[in-house]
């Protein structure tokens, strides 16, 4: 049997209890690393470059350079690393903002060792992750049926998008054919003039589109 690659993981938060907690809580599965820990985003950085780690677990509220703004910094000069924010806060803004940055999930610090593990795991496989009160949040903010040009299935078509799923993904999720989620998925871009995938997910949080993951089977519900 193929021994499981470990994942290797950047901790980054300036609480040491908090940091210290995570790292012992991590290191007791065998198929995650941790690489490393920071108390500063740019100690972080420096750490990073070292070594090379494909998940950064990050605090969004960090002294002199905030989580968010580290986000860029570790996307240009570690473009293997994919960020996942470590959050106390729900609002849409703080999340937005982070996609926009370039995070690749947004979790809360209130979440099961469990959920932390399953973001770790989606977004090192190069998927999105949002931990489920980060759902709850949006969907409480969502915005009226109808105010959007999509129909039902482009809003779950986009809804998976958020979750990270590929196009195999989400023919399999939908019941269509690869070439036909492809086809959705350019046709959402077009329709809606957003070029990029991180404005799909910027729409879909603006709108309450999301796809909510199952930390269990992993396969997500939109909604």
């Amino acid at each position: 049997m193929t021994e499981r690659l470990k994942i290797r993981v950047l901790l980054i938060d300036n609480h040491p209890l908090v940091l210290d907690g995570l790292k012992a809580v991590l290191e007791t599965f065998d198929h995650i690393e941790v690489a490393g820990t920071a108390g500063l985003a740019q100690t972080g950085l420096d750490i990073g470059r070292q070594v090379l780690p494909q998940v950064v677990l990050m605090d969004i509220n960090m002294p002199k350079l905030s989580g968010i703004d580290a986000i860029e910094l570790f996307r240009n000069e570690l473009p293997q690393a994919r960020v996942v924010m470590l959050s106390m806060h729900d609002s849409r803004e703080y999340i937005s903002s982070s996609v926009m940055h370039g995070a690749a999930g947004y979790i809360l610090k209130d979440v099961s060792t469990d959920e932390i593990v399953s973001a770790i795991e989606t977004v090192a496989g190069g998927g999105t992750y949002f931990s489920s009160g980060v759902f709850d949040a949006l969907m409480g903010e969502r915005v009226e049926e109808g105010s959007d040009p999509l129909t039902p299935r482009e809003r779950d078509i986009l809804g998976l998008i958020v979750a990270g799923r590929s196009n195999r993904e989400i023919a399999e999720a939908l019941g269509i054919s690869s070439a036909t989620a492809e086809t959705h998925r350019k046709n959402l871009k077009k329709k809606l003039g957003i070029a990029t995938t991180a404005g799909l997910i910027r729409y879909a949080l603006d709108h309450g589109i999301v796809a909510k993951v199952d930390v269990n089977s992993r396969l997500p519900t939109s909604g």
